[in-house]
């Protein structure tokens, strides 16, 4: 589903200083799999996200979804397929305060080309196990609830890549395992999941972990399938 080849990006800051914050990365992730990327605070993780979720595009090498070569994609090619393929969750919740569970999950298909939008917000509600919160504004709500809220609102379009950066880095132990038990139900009904994180706890609740170092995989393993942890029995 994911192939990326001899993918590098370099920055330059705003002195005129070049930074480089991936080096000639490759990396295939297939349809149905849930994927870590874990590595320390500038590894190269977030970048690699942006790139593959089409919010950045990579300085030198290739990159194709779904078998498209999306490298050289416009601005506007770059927003439909996003639209359609790829579901963003974020550490931050992003929720409008002011608005309902039902309502912030409805925002992603004003943007939607689809025939008939009826029920989806609600549907992706209840995939999380939200069905009795939908009227509720995210004050009213835990910080796992309100995630699970974001995760919601990421599946909304039913995308086929569900892509989570640092989605439990603002919640509580018991949250944090609600969310990922959440991740492995989704990715159990066969929905492909890349999930960034620093901490290699939470990476072991996955399939394969892919591990950066200074913008370079050096680690990159399954997980067999006896040792994946599972999140509902730290509950």
């Amino acid at each position: 589903m994911i192939e990326l080849q001899g993918v590098s990006k370099t920055y330059r800051r705003p002195a005129g200083e070049e930074v480089t914050a991936l080096v000639d990365v490759s990396l295939h992730i297939g349809r149905g799999e849930f994927v870590a990327i874990i590595g320390e605070s500038g590894s190269g993780k977030s970048t690699l996200m942006n790139i593959i979720g089409l919010l950045d595009v990579p300085t030198q090498g290739r990159y194709r979804l779904d078998g498209v070569d999306v490298t050289a994609f416009h601005a506007n090619d770059q927003a439909t397929t996003r639209n359609r393929k790829i579901g963003f969750v974020f550490q931050a919740f992003h929720l409008l305060p002011r608005t309902t569970a039902l309502e912030n999950v409805e925002l992603p298909l004003l943007y939607s080309n689809r025939r008939s939008i009826t029920g989806l917000a609600r549907k992706a509600l209840e995939t999380v196990n939200l069905a009795d919160r939908i009227h509720h504004r995210p004050s009213g709500l835990s910080g796992g609830q309100q995630q699970r809220v974001a995760i919601a609102r990421a599946l909304v379009n039913e995308p086929d890549l569900l892509l989570a950066d640092e989605p439990t880095g603002n919640l509580d132990r018991r949250s944090a395992m609600e969310i990922i038990s959440t991740f492995q139900a989704l990715n159990h009904d066969g929905r492909t999941i890349v999930l960034v994180t620093h901490d290699q706890e939470i990476a072991r609740y996955t399939s394969r972990i892919v591990k950066l170092e200074r913008g370079q995989i050096v680690a990159d393993a399954n997980v067999k399938e006896s040792k994946i942890a599972l999140a509902q029995e730290a509950l």
